[in-house]
């Protein structure tokens, strides 16, 4: 009992039930951009749906991990000078990284197109691909991005 409470501390502590809980709200910002943009272009449009799904995320995601998550109080300009390039550089691996595999599933296995997905087929191949995504840029901005959290460099 003692090693699965010992687990708990370690998973469960401020910094990534913070992450969680924005990540949540930044998928929900990525997914109603999706949707909304499949909406608008209509059906083969994915690819460029995605592209600006991503770019409304990213955005919301700096602010909410620099202010809430990560506590990178600095607005020098060296501050973020290194953080928004490192951020969206980041962030634009874990997007190539998500494109592939909608390429991958919707492109050539065609996964989206499965009966029981219903019309929901796309928005399902980006659930499945949002939790590597999750991972990925949460080890992004943790170990190279804001690892000097909380520094108020002038």
């Amino acid at each position: 009992m003692t090693c699965i409470r010992k687990l708990a501390r370690k998973l469960f502590t401020k910094e990534i039930m913070l992450y969680l809980f924005f990540g949540f709200l930044v998928t929900v910002v990525n997914f109603a951009v999706f949707q909304g943009m499949l909406w608008l272009l209509g059906e083969g449009w994915h690819h460029m749906a995605n592209v600006i799904a991503f770019v409304a995320a990213a955005s919301f995601a700096y602010i909410t991990n620099k202010l809430f998550v990560f506590e990178s109080r600095s607005f020098a300009k060296n501050v973020l000078k290194k953080e928004i390039p490192a951020f969206f550089g980041a962030r634009v691996v874990s997007f190539l990284f998500e494109e592939a595999g909608i390429f991958i599933m919707i492109d050539l296995l065609k996964l989206h197109k499965l009966a029981f997905l219903g019309n929901f087929g796309e928005l399902a191949v980006k659930v499945v691909l949002a939790v590597v995504v999750i991972v990925l840029n949460y080890v992004f901005s943790k170990f190279f991005i804001f690892k000097n959290t909380g520094e108020d460099t002038r």
